[in-house]
């Protein structure tokens, strides 16, 4: 049974609450729960057929959830449906534009659509925002994909939601492309507006969220943030050092406690230590007149980090 929420985080622009989605007898997505923060960006991430695009049907209610709520700003979309989808700006898909119309065209007919009066001002500023003036009197037919993904985010924030949801944004977008996508994004975010990305792009996610959450056959199996979990101060990491005499280097190492030497070359050595130790490491070194060149600190990427916990969620041992 669930409660309207009384004690709501004002900071959460979206909550989801074991979220469930059953076809006959498959369940497509179970019990998942999770919030995105105003001014976040929040990676839903899992591998293709995972149940992110069910997940993110089910937030906008284009499909029907089997049980589970939704909270957009602390309004239940169930109780205050028109309220709350107002809120939500949304690209599930590729978004759809007339191709024989210019891009400004496209924005002022959906603008007519509001419920709300949306100014020409107040169009402009959005297609400065997605970095669309130089092409907006163009016929959408001549945009790239990225223009239109850019055009799609435009389209999405004319009736100023507080919470922008995107499905796979970055597919077939060149390198370039993403990049571009990426800093929109960030610039929506440093504004306050929250937003849900779903994508299977590892990379991708690592660089453009803030926090995420991993997917698997319906299920939230791990949620973390992207720079907690780039804290390393106090865990014991994997470091190389380049330096000049190896064999004296090494001799000196071997008399400091926290350092487990893994192997060395004629230039180098790699060894397993705290973060936190790496100058005292440094400066016993440079005090034996041994010269440093490089040091070069070993970090799990979230590709890492992510095998590492699908595989231990599903019992594969590597």
């Amino acid at each position: 049974m669930f409660i309207e929420r009384r004690d709501f985080m004002t900071n959460y622009a979206l909550e989801v609450q074991s979220l469930s989605k059953r076809i006959g007898n498959k369940l497509i997505v179970d019990n998942v729960s999770f919030g995105v923060e105003k001014g976040e960006i929040f990676g839903l991430l899992g591998p293709n057929g995972a149940g992110k695009t069910t997940i993110i049907r089910m937030i906008v209610q284009l499909i029907n959830r089997t049980s589970g709520k939704v909270f957009i700003n602390g309004k239940d979309t169930e109780l205050h449906y028109a309220e709350a989808m107002n809120e939500i700006g949304a690209i599930v898909e590729n978004p759809e534009f007339y191709k024989y119309m210019t891009g400004y065209q496209n924005l002022k007919h959906y603008a007519r659509m509001s419920i709300s009066k949306i100014s020409k001002e107040k169009i402009d500023e959005i297609v400065k925002l997605v970095d669309l003036e130089g092409a907006i009197h163009q016929k959408v037919k001549t945009y790239s994909l990225g223009m239109r993904q850019r055009l799609g985010v435009a389209q999405s924030l004319l009736h100023n939601p507080s919470i922008l949801i995107l499905d796979e944004p970055t597919n077939g977008l060149d390198p370039q492309g993403i990049r571009e996508f990426r800093e929109h994004l960030r610039q929506l975010a440093n504004q306050g507006i929250a937003i849900l990305i779903s994508s299977h792009l590892l990379s991708e996610i690592e660089l453009m969220c803030d926090s995420y959450c991993i997917i698997e056959k319906g299920k939230l199996i791990h949620r973390a943030s992207i720079k907690a979990e780039e804290g390393i101060e106090n865990e014991t990491i994997e470091v190389s050092f380049k330096v000049d005499q190896v064999d004296s280097a090494l001799e000196c190492l071997k008399t400091l406690s926290t350092t487990n030497i893994l192997q060395h070359t004629e230039t180098s050595i790699v060894l397993t230590t705290l973060y936190d130790d790496i100058p005292n490491i440094n400066e016993q070194l440079v005090n034996q007149n041994i010269k440093v060149y490089e040091i070069n600190v070993s970090r799990k990427s979230l590709e890492d980090r992510f095998i590492e916990i699908t595989n231990s969620k599903s019992g594969v041992r590597r």
